[in-house]
């Protein structure tokens, strides 16, 4: 369940932390006051299996339906772990919706922490 923290004169704050899951969705919803503009991180945490050959992990963002970004990393350390980041600012319209969704997939490779956060830009 996404978490979210806001009040009229501070700005929107995001997050959902989705554990070891291999995919996490933050909804943010529509506001009907004015446009915003979002800064969005990701960040997907993988452990290389001490005994895989060829371990490899990647992570892929849709926003609003639509692929951003996709990213695949081979991973050359058994047992230490990695990092996929994905950082963009998103100008959400007046009355409009925002979908972050991440998509993970692995080889060889354990799922340790998949969170997406969106953070407000300050606002003039």
């Amino acid at each position: 369940m996404p978490s979210a923290s806001a009040s009229a004169d501070t700005p929107e704050r995001w997050r959902v932390d989705a554990g070891a899951a291999d995919v996490a969705v933050l909804d943010i919803p529509a506001s009907a006051q004015r446009e915003r503009v979002f800064e969005v991180d990701l960040r997907f945490v993988g452990r290389a299996s001490a005994t895989a050959a060829k371990a490899w992990q990647a992570m892929t963002v849709d926003l609003n339906g639509v692929r951003e970004w996709a990213r695949r990393i081979e991973m050359h350390a058994p047992g230490e772990t990695d990092t996929l980041d994905y950082h963009c600012r998103v100008t959400v319209p007046l009355g409009r919706a925002l979908r972050v969704r991440a998509v993970t997939q692995v080889g060889g490779v354990q799922r340790l922490r998949l969170v997406v956060e969106a953070e407000e830009a300050a606002r003039p």
